[in-house]
C-alpha cells in the first residue's frame, strides 16, 4: 500500500465508507441539473451584452467598459481611454491579425509586452456575462504574459462571443483540444490578503478596461 492509499483510506474510514459510489455521484450531478435554471443566478439584464457590461463594471469585478459599433473603432476607443488618464499613445499589441489590420497610426507600437508595460491591447475568446469573466486561451499569438504584465489591460471582445454562464464555456469546449494555458479573468487584479484592504495590480494589471464590439 502506497501512503496515498493509505490517506485516502484514513479520509474514507473517517466518513463512514470504504468507497464513493459512482451511480451515487451520477443521481446527485442529475437531480443538480434537471432544473438549472432555479439553481443558476440570475443575469443582470434581459440582454448578454447589457448584463455582462452590468456586471464587468460592477464594484466587486471593478472594470471599466465602453461599446463600438465595429472593429475599425478600437483605435479610437484605445485613443479616448489613453486621453482621459493622461498616458501617453504607446500600447504593446497582441499579435493578432485582426488587431494588426486596424489603423494605428499616431501611436508608437510595440509587439511585445514589456515587464513595466503601461498598456496593452488584445482580445479575449469569450466573456462570461454571469461574471464578467473574459477567456483567454494561449497561443502562438495570444502570449499569457500580456494578460498580466501592464498597467492597463484593454481587451476587445465580440458581442457574438458573449455566453450567459460559466458552464456554458464549459460545454462549448467539451471534447476539444485544449491550449496549454486557459485564463479566466474577472476584472483587475486584487487582493484583499493585507488586513483585508483591497488592494489592486497585487498580481496582475491594475486596470482592465473592456471594449465590446457590436458587429
Amino acid at each position: 500500500m502506497t501512503a496515498r492509499d493509505d490517506i485516502l483510506g484514513r479520509v474514507r474510514a473517517a466518513l463512514g465508507r470504504r468507497s464513493i459510489d459512482p451511480a451515487s455521484v451520477a443521481s446527485a450531478a442529475a437531480t443538480l441539473l434537471a432544473d438549472l435554471p432555479s439553481t443558476r443566478p440570475r443575469l443582470l439584464a434581459s440582454s448578454l451584452a447589457e448584463a455582462f457590461i452590468a456586471r464587468v463594471t460592477s464594484p466587486k469585478v471593478a472594470a471599466t467598459a465602453e461599446r463600438i459599433e465595429s472593429t475599425a473603432a478600437l483605435p479610437e476607443a484605445v485613443a479616448r481611454y489613453l486621453r482621459a488618464r493622461d498616458l501617453p499613445k504607446a500600447i504593446a499589441l497582441q499579435p493578432l491579425a485582426l488587431l494588426r489590420s486596424l489603423d494605428w497610426s499616431g501611436f508608437a507600437v510595440r509587439d511585445r509586452v514589456a515587464s513595466d508595460e503601461v498598456a496593452a491591447i488584445g482580445m479575449a475568446r469569450w466573456g462570461i456575462a454571469e461574471t464578467g469573466s473574459l477567456v483567454f486561451h494561449s497561443g502562438a499569438d495570444t502570449a499569457v504574459l500580456a494578460n498580466f504584465l501592464p498597467l492597463h489591460h484593454i481587451v476587445l471582445l465580440r458581442k457574438a462571443d458573449l455566453l450567459a454562464y460559466l458552464e456554458d464555456y464549459a460545454t462549448l469546449v467539451a471534447g476539444q483540444p485544449m491550449p496549454r494555458n486557459v485564463n479566466l479573468i474577472t476584472g483587475a487584479s486584487g487582493t484583499t490578503d493585507i488586513e483585508g484592504s483591497l488592494v489592486l495590480g497585487a498580481h496582475g494589471p491594475r486596470y482592465m478596461h473592456v471594449v465590446l464590439v457590436d458587429a
